[in-house]
């Protein structure tokens, strides 16, 4: 019998709500040897405790001064307060998911203390230099000494990048275990659609979050008036980030809400239903473009780039800029009907078969485990 890793010895850094989703299972499997930090990139202290409560996570140790401030405050004040914690109790491994700034401080303070850095969904690639998650990717991905790349396509661009092949696993997403494991079942999705007023099939569910569309007012009002121009065929439920808010009122475009439905931020599962049952899905999110291929619905990219071009390739998405083109868009898989909607709900997810966590703490495991001098205990519970 191999011995466990010891409590809190995997430091699993994060700084937003979607990055707490994809690790969550990953927290759940390592158990006590999960140690949670939350850099305060993107906290809101309620939003977050329910969040805690539904993936049912433990409490993280939370940094401050983070939140809010520009990127480069951010990544420095984070990877200060990464440093210390790791000086006085190094981690036997440093695990880091996706792009954001939360992240790259994550690696940065990592390799500073050579500490062992394992990053979950390496080798996105948008080759849009404008997106400052592009450089935190390529950053990470070259410091990193485990990548668990979600795809086949995502490795062989780090191949192209000259990362060595050892280093390299495809474990697929940790994203299609989260869908399965929090999408509420029919009776709870039905209770959710009955309290908005909505029919399966039969509404429109939009998000918009990405600076690309809410910092540039011709963009943001392009964005609005199109979902409002939907709402005069169908519902449209428009899930405001409040960030979002913030922006819509500061360009004067409130009125063009009015014939929405505005929804809070929701809850994880209560997106999920919600999604699972919408016409179509219009949003910018990176992580709505997996999601829906778990949950076999069209999406409608609000962006002009993507680095998971697999939902496309696949025929759950298509990608288009703000304005006139969203409509088209929407209203080309509106006239798809029922039978596009089955169509998509018997593809398989190009993103995995919902073990990645699996996959990634065995990874994990062995790695840790070597930095503490003992061999491995690779049968970890599911």
């Amino acid at each position: 019998m191999h011995a466990p890793l010891p409590p809190r010895s995997v430091a699993i850094v994060i700084g937003t709500r979607p990055e707490l989703v994809k690790v969550a299972h990953l927290v759940r499997i390592l158990g006590p040897a999960a140690h949670l930090v939350h850099t305060g990139q993107h906290y809101d202290a309620a939003l977050f405790g329910r969040f805690l409560t539904e993936l049912g996570l433990p409490e993280p140790t939370l940094l401050d001064g983070v939140g809010g401030k520009p990127r480069a405050v951010q990544v420095s004040a984070a990877l200060a307060q990464l440093d210390a914690l790791f000086a006085e109790r190094p981690p036997l491994a440093v695990v880091v998911q996706g792009d954001t700034n939360a992240a790259l401080a994550g690696a940065l303070a990592a390799n500073a203390r050579s500490i062992p850095l394992v990053h979950v969904e390496a080798g996105l690639r948008s080759h849009d230099r404008a997106m400052p998650e592009e450089h935190n990717r390529i950053v990470i991905d070259q410091l990193a000494d485990v990548l668990c790349a979600a795809t086949a396509d995502n490795r062989d661009l780090l191949r192209a990048e000259a990362v060595p092949a050892g280093r390299i696993t495809v474990t697929g997403n940790t994203v299609v275990e989260a869908v399965r494991e929090h999408l509420p079942a029919a009776g709870e999705r039905a209770a959710l659609l009955a309290a908005y007023g909505v029919t399966a099939d039969r509404y429109v569910l939009a998000t918009a979050h990405r600076p690309e569309n809410t910092d540039d007012p011709a963009a943001l009002a392009a964005i609005l008036r199109e979902l409002a121009s939907l709402a005069a065929e169908l519902p449209v439920l428009f899930t405001v980030h409040p960030r979002t808010r913030a922006r819509i009122e500061a360009a004067g475009l409130t009125h063009l809400l009015a014939p929405l439905t505005e929804l809070a931020p929701l809850g994880y599962g209560e997106f999920l239903a919600l999604a699972r049952h919408a016409a179509v899905i219009v949003s910018d999110s990176g992580g709505v473009q997996e999601e829906t291929t778990v949950l076999g619905r069209p999406l409608v990219v609000v962006r002009r780039s993507t680095e998971r071009p697999e939902a496309m390739a696949a025929g759950f998405a298509e990608l288009v800029a703000p304005g006139r083109e969203i409509g088209r868009a929407v209203r080309r898989r509106l006239a798809a009907g029922p039978a596009g909607l089955r169509r998509l709900a018997e593809q398989p997810s190009p993103f995995g078969d919902g073990l990645a966590s699996q996959r990634i703490a065995v990874l994990l495991a062995a790695v840790a485990a070597g930095r503490a001098g003992h061999e491995p205990d690779l049968n970890l519970a599911a």
